[in-house]
């Protein structure tokens, strides 16, 4: 509800910040691509909106039943986090007291983001009014004790040589420290944990020694201990075979994601947007490695109900597929529940078919609609899908690819339905494709002498299509009629008439 309060170009700087961890990113490049069109463009307006006072209700625990915050303070953390770092990139640009004043607003949140809090001290430390260290008097006892105990186990090996050793410069102590400790928060039960009661030093030396042992676990070891902390239903047939199988195929970045969308897809919850944000690793893939991430997570066999959640979440502003990444997806999450259908397709099949096909028409074409025309058993329910697809997500240009795919089979009583409603959406025939169809018409016809469905498509043709054709067309069209077997001859042989008579 706060987004009316922006004006158009800065409403959709709010809506890239709130878009992931990666907000911030592309916050930037929509604001790059605003001054692009508009060189004057201030992100000053901006800045003051979120600093204006809203009134708003009060935590059920307060007092007062109304309090007065500033508008930035009353969204998520998410989007200040990302806000803070967007400014980080652009705060150049930006006047100082405008930056400042913002800062002072997020400062007054009763319950801030520590993250959040030690973004807005570093952003005053840019503009010199914060000179104080960034970490906390306790933080600063918590680091003495532990370069302390790292010191002493230097003695017998490990980790403290990497801090003692003369040879070994401070980047690559950097680097390789933020690299373990990044390795150790994936680790269920390896995790370090620094209290300000402190262990013993002897038993802060044996954790150490144990992450050594854990640093030195094979991949086939480290998936095992994955599979045996998760439960056997959670994981399937797919990643317990993984070390043998198709994790091999993947980066590691891309398998840690893995598990963390087989537990949203089996949650009954609603997926909050931090949830939502794990499906950005499909960007990173390669068609390959999204067939291979399709397959460990059964995307085929999802059950229906999961679709709403999952379509929400890759359909999300932030993502955007390439073909062949969004053709992977479509056809693996959609075709087999299509051609499986034994009654109408439920709502949660119908929503998830016609909004991926309305943001991606071109690989929802080749991914589904033309598998589903080359199925030989298609039948009246894959069709009245596919209608509803040309009715309302196709424009003509598609509509025309999917005549074009019809071109290529032999026709059914399903098929014809479908060919049915493409005409009455009046696609823009060119007259070389109009002359295939016509073509098509003459070619099929002998099997269709007493289909009223071909008699009714004939009808169309005769009606909304008379000002494309040639006599080259009249005479393939007589040849269908002469040979039509339906109650519908009389009606079509007076169309025919009033399009043949001077």
């Amino acid at each position: 509800m706060f987004l009316s309060r922006f004006d158009g170009p800065t409403k959709l700087l709010v809506r890239s910040l709130l878009c992931g961890p990666a907000g911030a990113h592309r916050a930037l490049d929509v604001f790059q691509r605003q001054q692009r069109v508009h060189p004057d463009m201030s992100l000053c307006r901006f800045m003051e909106t979120l600093c204006h006072d809203e009134v708003t209700s009060s935590p059920p625990d307060e007092a007062q039943p109304l309090t007065v915050k500033p508008l930035v303070c009353l969204f998520p953390a998410l989007f200040q986090h990302n806000l803070l770092s967007f400014i980080h990139l652009v705060h150049s640009v930006l006047p100082r007291t405008t930056v400042l004043r913002l800062l002072n607003c997020l400062s007054q949140d009763p319950h801030p983001s520590p993250w959040v809090m030690a973004l807005v001290r570093q952003l005053e430390r840019n503009f010199g009014t914060h000179n104080n260290p960034l970490y906390t008097p306790l933080c600063s006892q918590r680091l003495e004790a532990l370069s302390k105990n790292l010191v002493g186990f230097g003695k017998t090996g490990g980790w403290a040589m990497c801090y003692s050793g003369p040879t070994v410069d401070s980047g690559s102590q950097h680097a390789s420290g933020s690299s373990e400790l990044g390795t150790q928060r994936k680790r269920k039960g390896s995790v370090l944990t620094l209290d300000s009661e402190c262990e013993e030093t002897g038993q802060q030396s044996k954790r150490m020694k144990m992450e050594d042992c854990g640093r030195e676990r094979s991949a086939k070891e480290e998936t095992e201990r994955l599979e045996s902390e998760a439960p056997a239903e959670t994981l399937g047939e797919e990643l317990q075979a993984a070390p043998d199988g198709p994790c091999e195929a993947l980066p590691e970045h891309i398998t840690a994601f893995v598990l963390q969308i087989k537990e949203l897809l089996e949650s009954q919850t609603e997926w909050d947007q931090i949830s939502m944000d794990v499906f950005e690793v499909l960007n990173n893939c390669d068609p390959g490695q999204v067939e291979v991430l399709c397959s460990m997570l059964s995307f085929p066999d999802l059950p229906e109900q999961t679709l709403p959640n999952l379509c929400s979440s890759i359909l999300a502003p932030a993502l955007d597929f390439s073909y062949s990444t969004a053709a992977t997806l479509i056809k693996s999450l959609l075709l087999q529940k299509v051609l499986a259908l034994s009654e109408p397709a439920s709502r949660c099949l119908v929503t998830a078919v016609t909004s991926l096909c309305s943001r991606y028409p071109r690989p929802t074409c080749h991914a589904l609609i033309g598998p589903l025309l080359e199925e030989k058993n298609m039948g009246n329910l894959q069709a009245d899908l596919l209608n509803r697809l040309i009715e309302g997500c196709l424009d003509s240009h598609y509509r025309l690819q999917v005549l074009q795919m019809t071109f290529k089979r032999s026709w059914t009583e399903a098929v014809l339905s479908v060919i049915h409603s493409l005409l009455d959406s009046k696609p823009d025939f060119s007259e070389e494709l109009f002359t295939q169809f016509t073509e098509q018409l003459f070619s099929q016809s002998p099997q269709f002498t007493k289909s009223v469905k071909f008699a009714k498509m004939m009808l169309t043709v005769l009606t909304k299509y008379n000002c494309h054709m040639t006599p080259a067309h009249k005479h393939s069209l007589e040849g269908c009629l002469m040979a039509n077997e339906t109650f519908l001859k009389k009606s079509l042989q007076a169309a025919w008439r009033r399009i043949t008579q001077p």
